[in-house]
């Protein structure tokens, strides 16, 4: 239940949004933290234009209102700011969306599934979306692939 940064400066500020209370309190790099479920409501609890930076680790998958949140990502983010989704094809299949898990076997559309959300965010609203695979070992081991996109 890390949120799989680096060393950050100190005093870096890592808000950290999730489901349950005690494995973001377990977290060691966030500063602060926000419980709530946001397939019930993507509304992030943050003003507009206040981060660098917004990461989703693992939990594409599971989120039934992506472009919802995708707008709120955009809404949080400063001019310029990066938003970075990480993702596998190892999920909770029971919790799982099924446009998640039509496509699970095809890492090439697991990203174009994620570019999408970009794609149909705010008009005008991303730019430099791009996507890599990350994964430390092409044949062992859990696959990664990260989505990017800055807003413009």
């Amino acid at each position: 239940w890390t949120s799989h940064y680096p060393p950050l400066p100190a005093g870096t500020r890592v808000a950290v949004h999730g489901l349950n209370a005690q494995e973001l309190a377990a977290n060691g790099a966030a500063t602060e933290v926000a419980v709530g479920d946001l397939n019930k409501d993507p509304t992030l609890p943050y003003t507009d234009g206040e981060f660098d930076v917004v990461t989703n680790a693992a939990s594409i998958a599971y989120l039934t209102r992506p472009r919802e949140l995708f707008a709120e990502v955009h809404r949080v983010l400063k001019p310029g700011g990066l938003a970075l989704v990480s993702f596998s094809n190892r999920v909770f299949a029971e919790k799982a969306t099924a446009l998640w898990l039509s496509k699970i076997d095809e890492d090439v559309a697991l990203c174009s599934v994620v570019r999408a959300f970009f794609a149909f965010g705010p008009a005008g609203g991303w730019r430099n979306v791009s996507s890599v695979d990350l994964s430390p070992h092409p044949t062992e081991g859990d696959p990664l692939w990260m989505v990017t996109a800055v807003k413009a």
